[in-house]
């Protein structure tokens, strides 16, 4: 397609503005984090590590922080096992049923997040809450992993898709078995798109708190809902513009991996 000079200028000009109303105020929370000033005026009257430092000794901060990483971490594992049991089935057999099934496992990244949440606090306390089970980091797990599924379901399948069946049935013909077909041929085409999908599931569970809120109970603060509780705080506010910085720099570099993992892949590299 050749566009005209004037067009390609409008194009440019939209896609700075874009990029800017996303990531300028993320620059700013960054900026903020060093600002001496309490009350964060602009342009900042100094720069101090101060605010670092008493983030770093907050144990409320420091325990939110593990607890995200360990829902993150169980939401992601559930993720990669059920997303690629998934893809498998539904690319490599016909059954009654299929494209439900698919549909099904996308929906709930589709549906607002609220919405999944009251869902799921529901069927917790109706479920779980006679077993004696009640709300912490395992309710947290299931509730992020509803939707961590999808990213992994939707990276196999599309690998699955450019998978030739032709080198499994070669693998085959040679003598080799179904697990040592999946080891040497299926697992290795599949390797980095699990790993992509494993690093976007872990940057969506991080980064989650609408679902979080339902399905946490008070026993479970992860870092989104520490930022909130402590928001509102005058005290809390500098240290909060630092923990916010640190979620956003956690949360590219998952990001950032999977998209280079991504290209890789599709350039033939993995």
């Amino acid at each position: 397609m050749i566009l005209s000079h004037r067009t390609r200028i409008a194009l440019r000009a939209a896609t700075v503005l874009g990029l800017a109303v996303v990531y300028l105020p993320l620059l700013l929370v960054l900026v903020n984090s060093f600002n001496r000033d309490r009350s964060f005026a602009w342009p900042p009257t100094g720069f101090t590590t101060e605010w670092w430092v008493r983030a770093w000794q907050s144990e409320g901060a420091r325990s939110a922080l593990v607890s995200s990483l360990q829902a993150g971490a169980g939401a992601t594992l559930v993720a990669l096992v059920l997303g690629t049991m998934t893809a498998f089935a539904v690319q490599r057999y016909r059954f009654f049923g299929r494209q439900a099934v698919s549909f099904l496992v996308i929906l709930p990244i589709a549906l607002p997040g609220i919405v999944t949440g009251i869902a799921l606090n529901a069927a917790f306390r109706t479920v779980l809450g006679p077993a004696g089970i009640g709300f912490g980091l395992l309710t947290v797990v299931i509730g992020h992993a509803t939707f961590c599924v999808v990213v992994v379901f939707n990276n196999v399948l599309a690998r699955l898709r450019r998978l030739a069946p032709s080198a499994e049935e070669a693998s085959a013909d040679l003598g080799a078995h179904t697990f040592q077909t999946f080891r040497y041929v299926t697992f290795p085409a599949v390797r980095s798109a699990l790993l992509a999908g494993g690093l976007l599931a872990f940057a969506l569970s991080f980064d989650e708190i609408v679902v979080t809120t339902f399905t946490a109970g008070p026993a479970v603060q992860t870092l989104p809902v520490w930022i909130y509780a402590n928001l509102a705080r005058p005290n809390q506010a500098p240290v909060v513009n630092v923990v916010a910085a640190v979620l956003v720099l956690l949360s590219v570099v998952p990001v950032y991996l999977a998209q280079r993992l991504s290209a890789d892949s599709a350039g033939g590299r993995l």
